[in-house]
C-alpha cells in the first residue's frame, strides 16, 4: 500500500494508494463536482488519515470552505489544516490571518502564494513534525486567467519539485474545456498522473490515470450533498 489514498474506495482498491512525492491534476468540465471531491479528499486525508492539508483557496475564502464542512457536520483537525485565502483581499473582505489561514493579496501573487504555502509547509513539517502532507490548489484555471502559461508553469515547477522531494502530494484542480490544449500539455510535464471526469449523457464519469501501471476503469459518480457516491465501473 503507497502513502497517500483518495479516501474514493473504488479507485484506491484498483490503484493501491498514490506513491509518495506525487502531483495530481484534478480535471474536469464545470459543475461536475471537482470541489466536493477535493473536500471529500480533504476530509479523508486529514481526518481519517491524519494528513497535514494546505489548500490554495483562489476561487472562494478561506472562511467560507470552513463552513461548508461545519455545514455538513465534517470536523476537520484543524491543528493539520492550512489555507492560503486569495480570494478575501480582492473582494474587500475582512481578511484576518491566524493559525489556520494565510492571505495572498489575490490569485495573481503567484510570489505572496508561494511565500505562504513555503510558511505552512515549514510550520507542519518542522515544527509540527507531520510527516505527511497534501497541497491542494483550487484552482489553477483561475491563476491562469490572470497569468500566461510560462508563468503558472515556472510557479508549478517549484512546488511540485518540493512535494517530490518532502514525499508529500499535490492535487490541482483545473477545468477542461476552458484553456488550449497546448497549455494543457505544457501543464502535464508537471504531473504524474490524473484525476479525469467527464460528463456524458448527463452522466458523471471518474477514473485515475499514471499513478499505477493501468489507468482505473470509469467509475459513474453522484454527489449527494457532501457525499460522493461511486455506482459501477465501466
Amino acid at each position: 500500500m503507497s502513502d497517500y489514498t483518495t479516501g474514493i474506495k473504488e479507485l484506491d482498491d484498483v490503484i493501491g494508494g498514490i506513491r509518495k512525492g506525487s502531483n495530481i491534476m484534478l480535471i474536469g468540465p464545470p459543475m461536475s463536482g471537482k470541489e466536493i471531491i477535493l473536500n471529500h479528499i480533504m476530509y479523508h486525508g486529514a481526518a481519517i488519515n491524519e494528513n497535514a492539508i494546505i489548500t490554495v483557496a483562489t476561487r472562494e475564502s478561506a472562511t467560507h470552505i470552513l463552513e461548508w464542512f461545519q455545514v455538513n457536520n465534517l470536523t476537520l483537525p484543524m491543528s493539520r489544516i492550512g489555507i492560503v485565502d486569495c480570494v478575501s483581499k480582492t473582494l474587500g473582505g475582512t481578511a484576518i490571518e491566524n493559525a489556520n489561514i494565510k492571505i495572498a493579496s489575490s490569485p495573481v501573487d503567484l510570489t505572496g502564494i508561494g511565500v505562504k504555502i513555503s510558511q505552512f509547509l515549514e510550520e507542519f513539517f518542522m515544527k509540527r513534525n507531520n510527516q505527511k502532507i497534501q497541497l491542494h490548489i483550487n484552482s489553477l484555471s483561475t491563476i491562469l486567467m490572470y497569468s500566461n502559461i510560462q508563468t503558472v508553469f515556472r510557479f508549478l515547477h517549484v512546488f511540485t519539485g518540493r512535494i517530490k522531494a518532502a514525499g508529500a502530494l499535490g492535487i490541482y484542480v483545473i477545468e477542461s474545456g476552458m484553456h488550449d490544449e497546448q497549455a494543457i500539455a505544457t501543464l502535464k510535464q508537471l504531473f504524474d498522473g490524473m484525476i479525469e471526469i467527464k460528463s456524458e449523457n448527463d452522466v458523471n464519469l471518474i477514473r485515475i490515470i499514471g499513478v499505477s501501471p493501468k489507468p482505473t476503469p470509469w467509475f459513474e459518480y453522484e454527489i449527494e450533498g457532501p457525499n460522493l457516491k461511486i455506482s459501477r465501473g465501466n
